[in-house]
């Protein structure tokens, strides 16, 4: 069952990245949770850096924070290190970990991915790289270095 007060933020911030771009502004979505979501993400996809409102972050950050403890959030220490895991005797094995799952339930200091000189990610909407699937799911608390390139580009 769908949390109402989630569903609420959903179509506030529907609304507000519709206005927020030049070409979706009269984007027609879905009445359905899923629909809507999809839309967000879509829209999240597309959107070239820059500020927001306060007001529209502190709701996204609420939105996708919620969205994590709905998924299960992985801390660092549930992590192996590599020399714990892979018996690893390399430098930096003890303060290296690989993780084979979910990105988006992480909650880590940084996230390696492989990047372009442009620096400016994926602009396909809903494609399934990892460069759409962190932006759309963490909340403004994360420290972008840069945005990520994904493969598709």
């Amino acid at each position: 069952m769908i949390n109402k007060k989630q569903e609420e933020r959903l179509d506030y911030l529907l609304e507000e990245f519709k206005k927020d771009s030049v070409w979706y502004k009269d984007l027609e979505v879905g009445r359905n949770y899923q629909e809507k979501r999809r839309a967000l993400r879509s829209l999240m996809n597309i959107r070239m850096p820059g500020a927001m409102a306060p007001e529209v972050l502190k709701v996204q950050d609420d939105f996708l924070r919620e969205e994590a403890v709905e998924k299960g959030i992985v801390t660092l220490e549930e992590i192996p290190t590599a020399a714990r895991q892979y018996g690893s005797h390399r430098p930096f094995g003890d303060k290296i970990s690989v993780w084979q799952g979910d990105i988006t339930r992480l909650q880590v200091g940084a996230i390696v991915n492989a990047a372009n000189s442009q620096m400016l990610g994926c602009f396909h909407p809903c494609h399934g790289c990892i460069d759409n699937a962190i932006p759309h799911s963490i909340t403004q608390g994360f420290t972008w270095s840069s945005k990520i390139e994904c493969c598709c580009t």
